[in-house]
């Protein structure tokens, strides 16, 4: 554990190490860590930091501490060690990190000295340097103090010092940048809609996308931003970008987002579609036309589902033969949608050599699982076939349950893939036997010995109790 390293850490400093020497001083967690290591260390090894033990009197005079012991004095479980430590840590600056933490202090004295401290020694360097401590502290108790002093000093940067924490691995510090940004107007629409298309935190996204958007702009800067939105990676971004088309008077260009690969999006050009009179079903519905067509996009099948009515199901059964994987997985998915499953149509599609196909047909046939031949499923659990039609029939053989279903689950104890056999025995083990099942079955009794390791000899029992099988 982290903490017990930091205790280890602790030790070092009592001995005089430096602090540079004795933990990663530009890691957060380092200083948190070492903080709590020090009480660990306090309390139940205090022969580790002589002069600190907490069963002896205060030291009498900590003035003479190095910044090593000083720091130990810092994170000391008495609160009348760490409010004077905290009055002499203003002789050394690489200790503010621990002002820090005691700025959300428990003990009020504590607390208010170090919140003193802090705001009179915070500059923006060390501001931009101990954001990512400050803003974790500010989710304890009493943390806000530290986020509130960050806010006003941050405030008072330049575009080009912020930007080093546009770039922080934790999301939580890109946020607050971001929103200090956006208060001091220090970035351009463009970057926003930029960051807003690459950040990965959807928050970020969220954040930037608006702002760029509600920012005054005239038409060459509505291009600079709704050209990285459109094309951004993430759906959230596109989808902003995409209902921004109607108020930047481009709303044709919504048309090619019907087709779009997420819902969100396509759910968005719709609407932008039918500001502008238009029908999207008749746009599916044209498109969907062709079933052989090389260039129908998986997008187009489904947004025709999103859409339409029963009656489209006559344009997606012959998609369920489209060479390309993704029109048949979004066929066999747009006909689940508009409740027009055909059993005996789709279960030759557990065949299908795409993984993506086998899945959306197992799904859209998990409520007719008992129409279909028990048999013809178990034989696709077998080792030669590949691992999608594998747990393609499987799901369907469990979702019928009784004695097939266990039949099923115990005979892919020896499947060569580990998440298949787990998933088996997880099956097993939840197993109960069917209302109509035939009791006394001695098959089932048979099943539930094989499966003996997964059970307590209670347990054992009582399964088989539950079947009718003798013990």
């Amino acid at each position: 554990m982290r903490e017990d390293i930091e205790g280890k850490a602790a030790t070092r400093l009592a001995g005089g190490t430096p602090l540079h020497s004795a933990l990663d001083i530009a890691d957060p967690g380092d200083w948190l860590a070492l903080d709590a290591g020090v009480r660990e260390v306090a309390w139940n090894r205090p022969q580790f930091l002589p002069g600190y033990e907490h069963s002896t009197p205060l030291p009498a005079d900590l003035t003479q501490l190095g910044e090593s012991r000083l720091a130990l004095a810092l994170c000391h479980p008495d609160g009348r060690i760490r409010q004077e430590a905290v009055r002499l840590s203003v002789r050394y600056p690489g200790l503010l990190p621990l002002v820090v933490i005691r700025c959300a202090d428990w003990v009020e004295p504590v607390r208010e000295q170090a919140r003193q401290l802090l705001r009179e020694a915070l500059d923006v360097g060390s501001a931009l340097d101990l954001a990512p401590l400050v803003l974790r502290v500010g989710r304890r108790d009493r943390g806000t103090f530290g986020v509130e002093v960050l806010g006003e000093i941050l405030r008072q940067t330049s575009h080009r010092q912020l930007s080093a924490l546009f770039a922080d691995p934790d999301r939580i510090v890109r946020r607050f940048a971001y929103r200090v940004a956006i208060e001091g107007r220090l970035l351009r629409p463009a970057e926003l809609a930029r960051a807003a298309a690459l950040d990965q935190d959807t928050v970020v996204q969220d954040l930037c996308a608006t702002a760029a958007l509600t920012a005054p702009a005239d038409e060459d800067a509505y291009e600079q931003v709704l050209s990285p939105l459109l094309s951004a990676r993430n759906p959230r971004t596109r989808s902003a970008g995409v209902t921004a088309l109607r108020p930047a008077g481009r709303s044709q260009q919504a048309e090619l987002f019907l087709s779009d690969r997420s819902a969100l999006v396509r759910a968005c050009a719709r609407y932008v579609v039918r500001q502008l009179q238009g029908d999207p079903a008749a746009w599916y519905r044209e498109r969907c036309t062709t079933p052989g067509a090389p260039d129908l996009l998986p997008g187009t099948v489904i947004g025709l589902a999103e859409c339409g009515n029963r009656a489209d199901a006559g344009l997606l059964r012959p998609l369920l033969v489209h060479p390309v994987a993704g029109v048949r997985a979004r066929a066999v998915a747009g006909l689940r949608a508009l409740d027009c499953v055909d059993a005996k149509e789709l279960w030759p599609l557990l065949d299908d050599p795409a993984a993506e196909v086998v899945r959306e047909t197992a799904t859209a046939l998990l409520p007719s699982a008992r129409e279909l031949p028990a048999d013809w499923l178990w034989e696709r659990t077998s080792s030669e076939r590949p691992r999608h039609v594998r747990v393609g029939a499987f799901r369907l053989l469990d979702a019928r349950g009784g004695v097939v279903a266990l039949r099923a689950a115990v005979g892919l104890f020896e499947d060569p893939d580990i998440k298949l056999r787990t998933w088996a025995g997880q099956s097993v083990q939840r197993w109960r036997p069917s209302p109509d099942g035939r009791r006394g079955d001695a098959e089932v009794g048979e099943l539930l010995d094989r499966s003996r390791h997964l059970f307590s000899d209670y347990v054992l029992r009582r399964r088989k109790w539950e079947a009718g099988v003798d013990g």
